[in-house]
């Protein structure tokens, strides 16, 4: 049986592996799942969540195995995996306490005789594609909202992730969740590529913006939904009003976080040219006195990227970046250690708008900074990218905020420290960020069709 090898990129050694599932069995899996559905969503949500809860109480128990092999597996520092898992267990609670007030008939208009209302059903069979970046998270986001919605789910991790997708798999059989209500399956694209070909009824998909396009056109062919949280390349805008000792931590953490993979990361700074210079300064000071080490190490702060070729990518990215007359203000090297994927966090400035680091999506620990001189000149280059997933407005100005976000083409906005990604918010974003929304009531009535009855009184 053909078997994907799950790399350690610390030090890129082989720590597992799992065997990838067949189309054959790819076929049976997916007629189980459709029967299992009949059963599921013909429970109502109050009882589909006592059987969450369940899922949801093995997690807790497991929390250590869980932060452990995200760490090894991933990259993440085991203190920001730990982190990680608390919020999304939060995620969670919040799916728990909320579904039935999100998912209630909604009366649209009522007489003396008669009512309209809207309900919210289940659309069916759910093919879910993750990423590696969250593993646990995306899981959440996608499996676990599905699953209250009364959908049932067959579930692709990562390749890059596949030994963490078995574990969540293996913890979800010692809860009370029927059986085939949700269900894993292993492998790279090839094996997402199979599974959507299937007799399926929506696509949910995490990932890059190319592999989102594929999905979305054979969501098309099929004349089913899909709901697409893709790339991003969020612009951060520190206006002259600020007081960057307020800030400064916000964008360190909005940027690096998770070795500085995440979709919606801060990853294009705009700072006024009258605080340019005090801003790169102090992102230097807090950046230079960060701890790149072993994931396993609860010191770390920035650990490896996730494989080889993805360090390589980001590497190329600040090369090119370079050659064209970027400044580095600190960073802009791969790091020796222990043969792993390791890069050193990186300011750069002098930034062209020809350079990759502006144009493309970097997924690593890297921060662009460029000045600008005034609020239309902010709002250009912030809305300057073909993406529009997250951004970061830094003003104490209430006026200056709420200009700015009704001018940026985001999906999600926050103001200084604050952030937008929480469980009742929906999360997605526009153009060529995907289509739908996770999260909240929003994210609950994407995954479920919507039905209107009048019916006598």
């Amino acid at each position: 049986m053909a078997k994907i090898v799950s790399i350690d990129p610390s030090n890129n050694k082989e720590i597992g592996s799992t065997t990838i599932t067949t189309e054959k069995e790819i076929i049976t899996l997916v007629q189980k799942s459709k029967k299992a559905q009949l059963g599921w969503g013909a429970l109502s949500v109050k009882e589909r969540i006592k059987h969450i809860k369940s899922m949801f109480d093995v997690f807790k128990a497991n929390e250590d195995k869980l932060v452990n092999l995200i760490s090894k597996e991933m990259g993440k520092g085991v203190t920001s995996a730990r982190g990680s898992l608390d919020f999304y267990f939060e995620n969670l609670q919040w799916y728990i306490d909320n579904a039935e007030r999100c998912l209630q008939d909604e009366i649209l208009n009522e007489t003396k005789s008669e009512i309209s209302k809207i309900v919210f059903e289940p659309k069916g069979v759910v093919a879910s594609i993750i990423p590696w970046n969250y593993p646990f998270g995306m899981f959440v986001w996608q499996g676990c909202q599905n699953l209250i919605a009364g959908n049932t789910v067959i579930m692709k991790p990562s390749e890059f992730t596949s030994l963490t997708g078995k574990l969540i798999a293996d913890l979800i059989e010692k809860s009370s969740l029927p059986k085939d209500v949700f269900i894993t399956i292993y492998g790279d694209g090839k094996v997402g590529e199979i599974l959507v070909n299937q007799d399926i009824d929506l696509i949910c998909f995490t990932g890059s913006t190319a592999v989102g396009q594929l999905l979305y056109k054979k969501a098309a062919e099929k004349f089913i939904p899909a709901l697409m949280e893709l790339g991003g390349s969020a612009a951060g805008i520190v206006f002259d009003d600020v007081d960057v000792d307020h800030i400064v931590d916000s964008i360190y953490e909005n940027r690096f976080l998770n070795n500085g993979q995440s979709c919606d990361a801060l990853k294009r700074l705009l700072v006024h040219e009258s605080k340019f210079d005090i801003v790169v300064e102090k992102l230097k000071k807090l950046v230079t006195g960060k701890v790149v080490g072993k994931p396993s190490d609860t010191k770390t702060d920035i650990g490896p990227l996730v494989s080889k070729r993805h360090f390589e990518l980001v590497a190329s990215q600040v090369d090119d970046a370079i050659n064209k007359g970027a400044k580095v203000i600190c960073g802009g090297k791969k790091l020796n250690l222990d043969n792993g994927n390791y890069y050193e966090p990186t300011i750069l400035t002098n930034i062209k708008k020809d350079m990759r680091v502006w144009n493309e999506e970097v997924f690593g620990p890297v921060l662009p900074i460029m000045p600008f001189k005034t609020f239309e000149q902010a709002i250009e280059l912030a809305n300057d990218t073909r993406y529009g997933l997250g951004g970061y407005i830094f003003t104490s100005n209430k006026n200056t905020f709420e200009k700015a976000s009704r001018l940026l083409k985001t999906g999600g906005l926050c103001q200084n420290n604050l952030s937008y990604v929480q469980p009742q918010n929906p999360f997605g974003g526009t153009k060529m960020s995907g289509l739908g929304r996770n999260n909240g009531k929003h994210g609950f009535q994407e995954l479920c069709n919507l039905k209107v009855i009048t019916c006598e009184k």
